[in-house]
């Protein structure tokens, strides 16, 4: 082999690695680096079809026509599928740490090979596999480091309140209304957006955790049987919450028992002290625990906000909050209950819950341009989005609803709410293929649009609505879902 050919050869199998080392490494950002959920759970399998599995045996089966394929084919559809991805690879620590260590092996191991002249062809599989193992390896004890820390930062707090939230929907609401209103007495400080996995909680810990904080209010998630029990005993909270528990990720608890399960592990927390949980997960007394959810009396919401009673023991207090959405109601009355437990007085409560700015994404009101655009991307639950299309009905304007559905849903439940679109909306606009054809069969309203992916989503919106018009954004799957 001539030495321009060899450098080819060699330049393409660096790029082609680290190419299938970039796919590899964004995909297991989505799905929480794991391997398993990636390989077998992903929601669009045939990218790894493509992106992936063909380049590979190409690689071994082309010869040397692979370097023609390689950059007039791969190289550009590569390209296309990253531009059109509206969740990018982010460049974190961990990611860096990958692809530094995949650009050394590969280099590593072709320098070798050509030196030897001992292959006629690159490795490609060798390096993505030492890249991911050796990197699996360097996380695992940085994470041990780390936890190691955030646990020591914590028992030197001595006097911190930690207050720990779970639950299928909402848990994400009730930490920013329990965060407002204790903030108007204490020094809060809660996880930030939706951090709630325990690398998340440590790494929040050990970077933005102020040493002088009275309340630390964390959001705990869960994929599986366990992920709830882990963080507890990390932080050992001594308030606890059990927000409303459903079919939310039913495809990987497999029942509603298993959820339910699940969320309660935030009981064995060793220094809890009180556990506020929805009526929707248990009614079994237990010495510690305080139900909510029936305590709510004359709920009345309308798109200028939410106004309700709430019963606590032998009073009741009148509320109004500008929180859209009458489910609201229920996430702030928990808010209240820890607000009370920690000595705020009635009036206190009563003008916190006024003051409570919306959450960003969950049913946030946009004025712009003569339309009104209710934003609730990050709700992906069934209650919350009928929510939304009820609100939406009380407007006078044409509606309009930009949706993919149901995430990690059931189809029963996709036609419950194809079912309340029908009766609302002038204009559907379905994003992403997940449920297309479902709503494509279902749906029966004046103009319907299928979009495939959102890029062209500001072009259909500006086409397609006028002022007066109000226009709702009903959960926001990133496209690889």
């Amino acid at each position: 082999m001539q030495e321009y050919e060899i450098l080819i050869a060699f330049i393409t199998n660096v790029l082609f690695v680290m190419v299938l080392g970039w796919y590899l490494i964004t995909n297991l950002q989505w799905y929480d680096y794991k391997l398993s959920r990636v390989l077998l759970k992903h929601h669009k399998p045939q990218w790894h079809f493509f992106y992936f599995f063909i380049p590979f045996i190409a690689y071994y089966t082309m010869g040397q026509f692979f370097v023609i394929f390689f950059y007039l084919a791969l190289l550009p559809a590569m390209f296309l599928w990253h531009r059109k991805l509206d969740k990018k690879l982010v460049l974190t620590w961990r990611v860096k740490r990958f692809l530094i260590l995949l650009i050394s092996l590969v280099l590593f191991f072709d320098v070798l090979c050509t030196l030897k002249s001992a292959c006629g062809i690159y490795g490609v599989f060798m390096p993505l596999a030492l890249a991911y193992i050796l990197s699996t390896m360097v996380e695992k004890f940085l994470f041990m480091v780390y936890k190691k820390e955030a646990k020591k930062k914590l028992f030197e707090m001595k006097n911190l309140q930690i207050i720990c939230i779970t639950g299928s929907y909402g848990k994400t609401s009730i930490k920013n209304f329990v965060a407002q209103i204790l903030a108007k007495k204490y020094k809060v400080y809660a996880t930030p957006r939706s951090v709630n996995t325990l690398g998340g909680i440590m790494g929040d810990i050990n970077n933005a955790l102020p040493a002088d904080s009275e309340m630390y209010i964390c959001e705990a998630g869960a994929r599986e049987m366990g992920d709830i029990y882990d963080i507890t005993t990390f932080i050992e909270p001594q308030t606890v919450v059990v927000g409303k528990v459903g079919a939310a990720h039913i495809e990987y608890f497999k029942s509603l028992q298993n959820i339910i399960a699940t969320k309660l592990e935030i009981m064995q927390s060793p220094r809890l002290e009180r556990a506020f949980i929805h009526t929707s997960v248990t009614n079994e007394p237990h010495a510690k625990v305080t139900f909510f959810g029936d305590d709510i009396i004359n709920p009345h919401a309308t798109l200028d906000g939410v106004d309700f009673d709430l019963k606590i023991d032998d009073e009741v207090l009148s509320l109004h909050t500008d929180i859209l959405g009458e489910f609201q109601s229920m996430n702030i009355a928990v808010a209240v209950r820890i607000a009370k437990k920690f000595g705020m007085s009635n009036e206190e409560i009563i003008k916190a819950v006024k003051e409570l700015k919306p959450v960003e994404h969950r049913l946030q009101m946009i004025k712009a341009g003569g339309k009104i655009i209710i934003d609730d991307g990050y709700n992906g639950n069934i209650d919350g989005m009928l929510e939304g299309v009820r609100l939406c009905s009380l407007h006078d304007g044409r509606k309009v609803i930009v949706t993919p559905g149901l995430v990690e849903s059931s189809d029963a439940l996709n036609l419950k709410l194809i079912e309340a679109i029908n009766k609302v909306f002038d204009i559907v606009i379905v994003t992403g293929s997940l449920n297309a054809k479902l709503f494509e069969k279902n749906l029966d309203v004046k103009t319907k649009i299928m979009l495939s992916d959102k890029s062209k989503l500001v072009d259909v919106l500006a086409e397609q609505t006028k002022a007066g018009d109000i226009i709702l954004f009903a959960n926001d799957a990133p496209n690889f879902i």
